[in-house]
């Protein structure tokens, strides 16, 4: 027993000397319009992990991943209310990129590309109570789904089904994706209910 429990022990300082690196991690720091400010959210003990795209600058100022009118909108879209979401045993919050990447033209710059590989995969193999994770736009799923990404967004998330149990593909919630929801009113009546008995089930 006492071994057992030694290796938890270390399994958790692992996890938090990582999010220490991260927090501190300033690679990008020459390609960002503000300091670096990584934001993430993980526990060894998360359940679902949601892999969105990059802090806006709202939640760059704020320092809280989500808590915006994007997480608003996810946060119903999940059924869970905001105490559910920052509860790091329950959710995971790890962008594709951590710090706010600026603005472009259209809205805000693609997550930097060095943050994925350079993270991920040692929070994720760190990470052994995942039972969903939620791909949230263009970014994460090229990376997750990779050969099985269709190159469509809209066609990820209407066969959701086949990417189960590991993976569920999702539009982005911004506001600016209105226009896409009222194309696609499935998405409303037909995955959402689904998605959320998921979430349900998986965090008890």
């Amino acid at each position: 027993m006492s071994q057992v429990i030694l290796i938890k022990y270390n399994t958790f300082d692992f996890m938090d000397q990582l999010l220490e690196q991260i927090r501190a991690c300033d690679v990008c720091q020459n390609f960002l319009p503000f300091p670096p400010r990584p934001i993430i959210q993980a526990s060894v003990n998360s359940r679902v992990v949601i892999i969105g795209q990059a802090p806006g600058q709202k939640v760059n100022q704020c320092g809280i991943h989500w808590d915006d009118l994007s997480g608003n909108e996810l946060r119903r879209w999940l059924g869970v209310e905001k105490e559910q979401f920052y509860n790091k045993e329950l959710f995971a919050l790890i962008p594709m990129g951590f710090c706010y990447p600026g603005k472009s033209k259209s809205g805000d710059l693609p997550p930097r590309a060095e943050c994925a590989p350079l993270w991920h995969q040692k929070l994720l193999s760190n990470m052994h109570e995942i039972r969903l994770t939620l791909l949230v736009g263009q970014y994460s799923q090229q990376c997750y789904l990779k050969e099985k990404y269709s190159g469509s967004i809209t066609e990820n998330v209407r066969n959701y089904q086949d990417f189960l149990p590991n993976f569920l593909p999702l539009v982005h919630p911004s506001p600016r994706n209105k226009i896409w929801h009222k194309k696609n009113p499935w998405f409303e009546t037909d995955v959402l209910p689904k998605l959320q008995g998921i979430v349900a089930g998986v965090i008890g």
